[in-house]
C-alpha cells in the first residue's frame, strides 16, 4: 500500500513539475518577445532622431566655427569715401553676404525632413506606449 501511495505522490509531483516548467518556458518566451519589441522600437526611434540630427547638421551648415568662417569668407568689402572738407577719408567696412537661394532651399528641406522624421518617431513612440499599456492590462487580468 505504501509503495502505491509513494508512486502516486511521485507521479503527481512529476506532473506538477512538468506543468510548472511549461509555464516558465511560456513566460520566458513572452518576456523575450516583449524585449525584442522594445529594442526594435528603441532602435527605430533612436535611428530616426540620429538621422534627423545628421540631416539638419549637414544641410544647415554644421557648427558655429564654420558659420563664422563663411561670414568672413563671403563678406564683401564696401568702401566708403567721406570728405571732411579738405581731405577725402576712405574707410573699408565689411558687409555679410546675403544667403543664397541654395542655402535657403537647404534650410527649408532640412526643417521639413526634421518635421517628418520627428512625426514618424512620435507615431512609433505612441504605438509602443499603447502596446505597453495593453500588455500591462493583459497581465493584470
Amino acid at each position: 500500500m505504501e509503495l502505491l501511495e509513494s508512486n502516486d505522490m511521485k507521479s503527481e509531483l512529476l506532473k506538477k513539475s512538468a506543468k510548472h516548467r511549461a509555464q516558465l518556458e511560456e513566460e520566458v518566451k513572452l518576456i523575450s518577445e516583449r524585449t525584442s519589441k522594445v529594442v526594435i522600437n528603441t532602435l527605430v526611434i533612436g535611428g530616426t532622431l540620429a538621422l534627423s540630427y545628421l540631416l539638419v547638421r549637414q544641410l544647415a551648415g554644421g557648427g558655429k566655427s564654420k558659420s563664422r568662417r563663411r561670414k568672413v569668407v563671403h563678406a564683401k568689402p564696401v568702401r566708403v569715401i567721406q570728405s571732411n572738407g579738405h581731405e577725402p577719408i576712405e574707410e573699408v567696412s565689411y558687409e555679410s553676404a546675403v544667403p543664397g537661394i541654395v542655402t535657403q532651399i537647404g534650410t527649408a528641406l532640412a526643417s521639413q525632413a526634421t518635421v517628418f522624421l520627428l512625426g514618424l518617431a512620435k507615431e512609433k513612440l505612441a504605438e509602443y506606449l499603447h502596446s505597453s499599456t495593453e500588455d500591462k492590462k493583459e497581465t493584470k487580468e
